[in-house]
C-alpha cells in the first residue's frame, strides 16, 4: 500500500498498545452535521434505541419503567438512518486507516455491532467495565477494528473510554472474566493491568481506532451536559461472520 496514512510512529503504536489517537481528524462542520440529526432521532424516539435500563450495568435504571428509564444509552443502526452517519463511515480518512491497521485493502462495515451514536447523559448513565468487543462479536478471526469519534469534549467527568495498552495481544483466561465478559477487578492479575490504565481525553473530531481485543471501560457522566460519539467496527472482506451469529444478521457494507 502507498500513502499510508499511519506515520511508522503512529502504526507502532497500536501494534503495541492497541489503540492509536488521530487529532482532529473530523472537521467542525461533521461534527456539528452529525450531531444534528442523531439528537433529532433521539428527540423524536425513532428506533432503533438502546436504552440505559436494557444493559443492567452499575448506575443504569433498573427497567424502563423505573426513573430514569426512558434515558437512551445509544442510537442503533446509524448507517442507515441518515447519508450523513454513510459519509463518515466511508470516508477515506477512516478508510484508508482501517486498511493500513487490517493489513488489506479490502475491508468492510459490520452494520451487526457498534453502528451507532453513543450518548452518555448525566443523571443515569451506566458503568461499562473492562471488555472487549471481539466478546460480542463472532468472525472467523478477532482482527478487527473500531472507530470512535468524538463529537463534543471527552474527559473523566464525563464518561470517556479508557484503555489497557498491549491487551490486544495478551491471552487471558475464562476464569479472569465475570458473567464470561468483564474483567474480574478483585484478581491481583487483572488489577496490574488495571493499573496501567490509559484514559485519553478527546477534542471534537479526534477519533481513536483500536483493536476489538483491547480492553476498554467507561465511567459514569458526572457533568451536566450529555456526551455524544460515533463509533463503527470494521473487518476485512475475507474475515467473514460466522454463520447463524449476530455478526451474520446483518450484511456488511464494503468499502471499496
Amino acid at each position: 500500500m502507498s500513502n499510508l496514512p499511519f506515520s511508522p510512529t503512529e502504526f507502532a503504536a497500536f501494534e503495541a498498545q492497541g489503540f492509536v489517537i488521530v487529532r482532529g481528524l473530523a472537521d467542525p462542520a461533521l461534527c456539528q452535521a452529525l450531531l444534528e440529526v442523531g439528537k433529532d432521532h433521539l428527540a423524536r424516539a425513532v428506533e432503533p434505541i438502546e436504552y440505559e435500563a436494557d444493559t443492567h450495568y452499575p448506575g443504569a435504571p433498573t427497567s424502563r419503567n423505573a426513573e430514569g428509564g426512558a434515558t437512551a444509552r445509544r442510537l442503533q443502526q446509524v448507517y442507515a438512518r441518515d447519508p450523513i452517519f454513510q459519509r463518515w463511515a466511508l470516508d477515506a480518512r477512516v478508510g484508508d486507516r482501517v486498511k493500513q491497521l487490517l493489513g488489506s485493502e479490502h475491508v468492510a462495515l459490520t452494520q451487526a455491532h457498534h453502528n451507532s451514536l453513543m450518548t452518555k447523559q448525566p443523571a443515569f448513565s451506566s458503568v461499562t467495565h473492562w471488555h472487549r468487543d471481539i466478546r460480542y462479536w463472532s468472525f472467523e478471526d478477532g482482527n478487527l477494528v473500531s472507530v470512535w469519534l468524538a463529537l463534543g469534549k471527552e474527559v473523566r467527568d464525563n464518561g470517556c473510554l479508557g484503555f489497557l495498552p498491549g491487551t490486544h495481544r495478551m491471552e487471558i483466561g475464562p476464569e479472569r472474566f465475570e458473567n464470561r465478559a468483564f474483567l474480574r477487578a478483585d484478581l491481583p492479575e487483572n488489577q496490574a493491568l488495571i493499573e496501567a490504565a490509559i484514559f485519553p481525553e478527546l477534542e471534537p473530531g479526534d477519533v481513536v481506532f483500536f483493536h476489538a481485543q483491547t480492553f476498554h471501560a467507561a465511567g459514569w457522566n458526572r457533568t451536566d451536559a450529555v456526551k455524544y460519539s460515533l463509533v463503527f467496527g470494521y473487518h476485512r472482506q475475507d474475515n467473514l461472520p460466522l454463520p447463524g451469529s449476530r455478526s451474520a444478521s446483518l450484511p456488511s457494507i464494503k468499502l471499496d
